[in-house]
C-alpha cells in the first residue's frame, strides 16, 4: 500500500505539491498563500492554465519554484456539493496526474466539514495508487509507477491520523479482493483460494475449510454437480469474527456468502469462445466476501459476523454434469439443471442453506456474478438488488449510496417464480426465456433462504473495470467491499463508520464496471450461453427486385435445442 503519512502544512523541499481546490476558493487565502511561498507563479498558472476548479479539472504546472519538481491542481467543484466521495476522487485524481514523481504532499485544508476530510482524501489516494503487476517481468523501469509514498497536510494531524486507521483497515480489504480476482484461474483454483483464506486467522478470523469429502457427507449435491467436470476439488470455507465477545458463541450473527466459481466455462452449456478469459473473474462475489472479513477484522468491528464462499471451478468433461440432469441440494430440494451455465445458483443454493440451518443469522447477503442479464438491464453503473426484506434494501441502498457503489432494486414475485418449475424435479435452473433472466435467478435462491431475511446482489456488471475511474484502477472493482462495511458500521456496530455530510442528490457511481462487456459475461447465467450473432451487412438490393424470403438456417444434429 501507498505510505500514508500526516503533517501540518509547510513548504515540501522536494517532490511534487497537489493542491485541491474548491471553485469558491480561487481568490482566497489559501491561494494566497502558496502563490507567496512559491514567488507568484501559482497566480501566473492559475490564469495561464484557465484553471476554474471545476470537479475533477486537473492542471499540472512544471517546476513551480520553491525547490518543487511539479504542482497539481485539482478541481473539488461546488462546495457546498463536497462530500468524502469527492474527496477519495481528488485524491486518485491526484495519484494520477503525480506521474513518476516518488513522493508529494497533498494540502488538504481546502476540504473540510467534516472530521475525517484529511484520512478522505488520503483514502483515495491509496485506493488508486493500487496496481497488480505480480506478473510482470520485462517491464522497463521507466514504465513503472514511482510513488511511494503521501504526506497530508492538514491542520491537526494527529486526529486525521486516529481516522486513517480504520480507513486502512478498509483498503486493506479492498486490496484483497482485488488481488483475488485479478489472479489467473491456473492460479486460484479452489485449493489455492481457501489455502489463501487461512491467512485471515492471523487478524483474529476463524477459517474453517471443507473439502470434497466433506461436501460429500454434508449433501451439497448441487454444488458439487458444479465441480464434478473439472479436475479442480471443490471447496467451502466458513470464516467467522467474533467482535462482540470473543467467548461467545451463542449470539446470531450476520451473514454474507460469496459465488467462487474460480473458472467458468459454461460447462456442457458452453460458453461462445470471445471473452471467455474474463471468467477468471467468476469468483468476484467470494472475493468480496473475502475482503469484507479482512476489512472487519482488520478494524476490530464490534460485530459478530460470518462469510461463507463456495469455491468451484466449471468444466466441460466426460465427468460433467449433463443438461437434464437432476441433482439433490443440501436443502433435500431436487433441481432439473436445464443448463450447466446457470451453475453459480447452484453454488449458492447449499451455502444458503447450510449458512441457515448451521448459523440462523439475522440477516443473510449474497454476492454474485450471476448473470448476464443484470448488465442487460442496469448496464455497469449498479448492482442488481433483490431482497425479500424492505428494511434490510434500504439499509443496503443507503450504505452503498454513501460510498459511491450503487445498488438498483429489483421485484420478485410469484409470476416470476412459475417460471422455474420444472416437470419432473422441485425446480429448475433457468427459467423459459432469456425475459427476467436476472429475476429468475434470485427467485431460484429465495427458495434456499428459508425465510430468512436475505439479499442477493448481482455485481456482474460492477465487478470488472474496463477504464480508470479516480479511485479504482482499470480491473477488479471490489465493488461492495465498502458498501457492506458501511452497512455493518452504521446498523450492527451502533455506531456511524464515520461523520459525513450527506452524499450529494444525484447519484454517481465512484466504483463501476464501465467499459467492461464481454460475450462471455453477457452469456451468464442465460437459457442459451450463445452469443447473439449480429446481422451480416449485406448490400442493398435494387428496390424493383423484391428480396426472397430468407431460408431457414439448418443446424447440426449435434447442437444443443434452444429452451
Amino acid at each position: 500500500m501507498l505510505d500514508i503519512a500526516f503533517a501540518k502544512p509547510a513548504l515540501p523541499e522536494s517532490g511534487a505539491l497537489v493542491l485541491p481546490l474548491a471553485e469558491e476558493d480561487l481568490g482566497g487565502g489559501l491561494v494566497g498563500e502558496w502563490d507567496r511561498l512559491l514567488g507568484g507563479s501559482l497566480a501566473r498558472g492559475l490564469a495561464a492554465a484557465e484553471f476554474k476548479g471545476r470537479k475533477g479539472q486537473v492542471v499540472t504546472l512544471f517546476a513551480p519554484g520553491g525547490g518543487l519538481s511539479r504542482l497539481v491542481l485539482v478541481g473539488l467543484g461546488k462546495r457546498e456539493a463536497l462530500d468524502a466521495g469527492g474527496a477519495e476522487a481528488a485524491g486518485g485524481h491526484a495519484v494520477a496526474a503525480l506521474g513518476k514523481e516518488g513522493i508529494a504532499s497533498i494540502d488538504a485544508r481546502a476540504i473540510g466539514g467534516w472530521a475525517g476530510a484529511p484520512a478522505d482524501i488520503a483514502l483515495g489516494a491509496a485506493l488508486r495508487a493500487w496496481r497488480f503487476d505480480r506478473y510482470r517481468t520485462k517491464e522497463k523501469p521507466e514504465d513503472k509507477p514511482r510513488l511511494t509514498g503521501v504526506k497530508v497536510l492538514c491542520d491537526d494531524p494527529a486526529a486525521a491520523k486516529g481516522e486513517w486507521a480504520s480507513r486502512r483497515a478498509v483498503a486493506d480489504g479492498v486490496f484483497l479482493t482485488r488481488e483475488l480476482v485479478s489472479e489467473p484461474a491456473n492460479i486460484l483454483n479452489p485449493p489455492e483460494f481457501a489455502d489463501r483464506l487461512r491467512k485471515l486467522e492471523k487478524l483474529g478470523v476463524e477459517v474453517e475449510v471443507f473439502g470434497q469429502k466433506d461436501l460429500e457427507k454434508l449433501g451439497f449435491g448441487a454444488m458439487l454437480c458444479v465441480s464434478q467436470g473439472s479436475a479442480q476439488p471443490p471447496r467451502m470455507v466458513v470464516m467467522r469474527w467474533n467482535g462482540t465477545d470473543q467467548k461467545k458463541r451463542d449470539s446470531k450473527p450476520i451473514a454474507f456468502i460469496g459465488k467462487g466459481v474460480t473458472f467458468d466455462t459454461g460447462g456442457i452449456s458452453i460458453k461462445p469462445a470471445g471473452g471467455m478469459e474474463d471468467m477468471k473473474w467468476d469468483m468476484a462475489g467470494a472475493g468480496v466476501v473475502s475482503g469484507l472479513m479482512m476489512a472487519l477484522a482488520g478494524r476490530r468491528a464490534k460485530v459478530d459476523v460470518v462469510g461463507l464462499v463456495g469455491l468451484v471451478e466449471n468444466m466441460p468433461s466426460g465427468t460433467a454434469t449433463r443438461p437434464g440432469d437432476v441433482v439433490t441440494s443440501y436443502s433435500g430440494q431436487t433441481i432439473e439443471v436445464i443448463n450447466t451455465d446457470a451453475e453459480g445458483r447452484l453454488v449458492l443454493a447449499d451455502v444458503l442453506s447450510y449458512c441457515k440451518k448451521r448459523f440462523d443469522p439475522t440477516f443473510m447477503v449474497n454476492l454474485a456474478t450471476l448473470t448476464g442479464a443484470i448488465i442487460v438491464a442496469l448496464g455497469n453503473e449498479h448492482a442488481g438488488l433483490f431482497s425479500n426484506d424492505d428494511d434490510l434494501a434500504r439499509r443496503i441502498e443507503e450504505a452503498g449510496k454513501s460510498v459511491g457503489e450503487l445498488a438498483w432494486r429489483m421485484p420478485l414475485g410469484e409470476a416470476y417464480d412459475r417460471q422455474i418449475r420444472s416437470d419432473i424435479a422441485d425446480m429448475k435452473n433457468v427459467g423459459g426465456g432469456r425475459a427476467g433472466g436476472s429475476i429468475t435467478a434470485a427467485q431460484f435462491l429465495q427458495r434456499f433462504v428459508e425465510g430468512c431475511p436475505w439479499a442477493h446482489l448481482d455485481i456482474a456488471g460492477v465487478a470488472w473495470g474496463g477504464k480508470d475511474q479516480p479511485t479504482v484502477p482499470k480491473g477488479a472493482t471490489a465493488w461492495g467491499v465498502r458498501l457492506l462495511d458501511r452497512l455493518v458500521a452504521e446498523h450492527h456496530e451502533g455506531r456511524s463508520a464515520q461523520p459525513l455530510p450527506a452524499p450529494a442528490e444525484t447519484e454517481e457511481a465512484a466504483v463501476s464496471g464501465a467499459g467492461s462487456a464481454s460475450p462471455a459475461v453477457l452469456a451468464e447465467g442465460t437459457p442459451g450461453s450463445e452469443a447473439p450473432l449480429p446481422a451480416p451487412d449485406l448490400p442493398a438490393r435494387p428496390a424493383a427486385e423484391p428480396a426472397p424470403a430468407p431460408r431457414a438456417t439448418r443446424r447440426p444434429a449435434t447442437r444443443r435445442p434452444r429452451r
